[in-house]
């Protein structure tokens, strides 16, 4: 790996594009070798496995309302005779320009918060980068080895950069560093120059800033769409690219730049870490998935309190619940976020899935946790629950915040420890560094569970046969042509295809 340092540069110091971080991003994803050869056989293997995570809750997700509505908005956009082939939309038979469809399927695989995950110096989902991708190998008439090559480079961007550059500091979403990882996998897919790629990097970060108030709050179902926003504005990006347009330079060390203004300031100084020419793209063997449809700081917790069930008795009994923590998960999804919003049986989906003190009281009544029945109105406004719920509350443990950012990944810790105290005074004390499904945890997820994960979402939805098609097809990745790629949408039953077009056609109209 090659060590990069990124700082703010004055106009007049006529930064060679060359220095910049974004030709850099660039040039990895279109390293020659990396380019031509094979790529790392563990890596391609991972990417199958988020292949089919991406597509489980992404077909989970088909009659949820903010699915629906960009599926709406997709499907206004078919493709045309000027703009075939298009690409394919999650529960729909209607091909449509692929920056729409990467809208209408990265917002669904991002709605139940049940994908995979990267945390480091800041947060991401790496598998977001996977629909816009999908969505142009379709329509450019790639096949399935130019799409896995592209999706590992675009893994491989996107966790130097959630490594090495920190924007939930400054209030700044996650979804900058997302635009470039995508820009970057679409270079790579389609063997652009770096230069087209170079331009497009920066063209998607400065159109894809924004603040973190989608997650503060009362959260909206924006946040299902901010990913999906970046990915589409990464499509733009590459094709204003790939036509000569430039784009605002240099976007990272610019005076009035990225990190100028919208990070560390004209001091700032960061470290890049990346491949070197020819070196195997590995970066995705880092990251990993939920076995829990919540937020991913609540996924050791939700292992935790099912724990915890068989030691503390009547819950009536508890007095109060401290779980000690790290920072992100104590400011971000618990108490020290000082979101009243967390404890409000009211709360939307997306603000109860950021609220691990509600969380953990439901895992502990329940000993168990479910994509739908756990975030259910009746659910949550249970009264044993929300007067359990208002008794728990988190606190940052410097301890937790150092192994949570240990630079050793197999050491680095997500949980917590729970202090439970009892109204009699006992007090009952457990903690679980890292979620069972972690690839350090009791029970790593492998290509089984993988396929079991879309088995279950997919109950009542795909026909067992179809079932086996879809897995059939991811299976084989590497091998798919262009038309394979349609077998990477499982087939969505005439029922329940027929039940989803019902629930769209009640939907408000919109412009288009």
């Amino acid at each position: 790996m090659i060590e990069h340092h990124v700082r703010v540069h004055p106009s007049a110091d006529r930064l060679p594009r060359e220095e910049q971080l974004a030709w850099k991003l660039a040039a990895v994803a279109t390293d020659t070798a990396t380019a031509t050869g094979e790529p790392d056989a563990e890596s391609a293997a991972m990417a199958v496995n988020r292949v089919i995570d991406n597509a489980s809750v992404a077909v989970a997700s088909l009659m949820r309302r903010p699915v629906a509505v960009a599926r709406a908005q997709a499907t206004a956009h078919a493709a045309t005779a000027h703009a075939a082939p298009g690409a394919s939309v999650f529960g729909s038979r209607t091909r449509v320009s692929p920056e729409w469809a990467a809208w209408a399927n990265g917002t669904a695989v991002r709605e139940l918060d049940f994908h995979d995950t990267y945390l480091a110096a800041d947060y991401s989902h790496p598998g977001d980068n996977i629909p816009p991708l999908l969505a142009v190998a379709q329509h450019t008439g790639r096949d399935g080895a130019d799409l896995l090559r592209g999706i590992i480079a675009a893994y491989e961007i996107h966790v130097a950069l959630v490594k090495g550059i920190c924007l939930h500091e400054h209030r700044v979403d996650h979804v900058a560093h997302l635009s470039a990882a995508t820009a970057c996998g679409l270079g790579a897919m389609l063997r652009l120059p770096t230069e087209t790629v170079y331009q497009a990097v920066q063209q998607a970060v400065h159109t894809t800033t924004a603040t973190r108030q989608s997650r503060k709050g009362e959260i909206s179902s924006w946040k299902a769409y901010a990913p999906a926003f970046a990915g589409k504005a990464a499509i733009e990006a590459v094709d204003r690219a790939m036509r000569g347009e430039t784009a605002p330079s240099p976007i990272y060390e610019g005076e009035d730049g990225f990190l100028a203004w919208m990070l560390d300031g004209p001091e700032a100084d960061y470290t890049v870490w990346l491949p070197e020419p020819g070196e195997p793209h590995r970066a995705i063997l880092d990251t990993y998935t939920k076995e829990h449809s919540a937020e991913y700081q609540a996924q050791a917790v939700i292992d935790l309190a099912r724990r915890l069930r068989e030691k503390t008795g009547p819950l009536e009994d508890v007095r109060s619940i401290v779980l000690h923590t790290s920072h992100h998960t104590h400011h971000v999804i618990g108490s020290g976020a000082n979101d009243p919003q967390k404890y409000d049986p009211a709360a939307s989906r997306e603000t109860l899935d950021h609220s691990v003190p509600y969380i953990f009281a439901v895992a502990l009544e329940d000993g168990t946790w479910h994509h739908e029945r756990s975030y259910a109105p009746e659910r949550a406004g249970r009264p044993g629950t929300v007067e359990l719920w208002r008794k728990i509350g988190t606190s940052e443990d410097p301890e937790w915040t150092r192994r949570y950012h240990d630079p050793d990944p197999s050491s680095r810790a997500f949980g917590g420890r729970a202090v439970i105290t009892l109204a009699d005074g006992t007090v009952i004390e457990d903690e679980l560094a890292r979620a069972d499904a972690h690839p350090a945890g009791a029970r790593p997820f492998d290509r089984p569970a993988y396929e079991n994960k879309f088995r279950t979402l997919a109950e009542g939805l795909v026909a067992a046969g179809d079932q086996d098609a879809f897995l059939s097809a991811a299976g084989r990745l590497a091998e798919l042509s262009t038309v394979g790629l349609d077998g990477l949408f499982p087939a969505v039953g005439p029922e329940a295809l027929a039940a989803v077009t019902a629930y769209d056609a009640q939907l408000p109209k919109g412009l288009f």
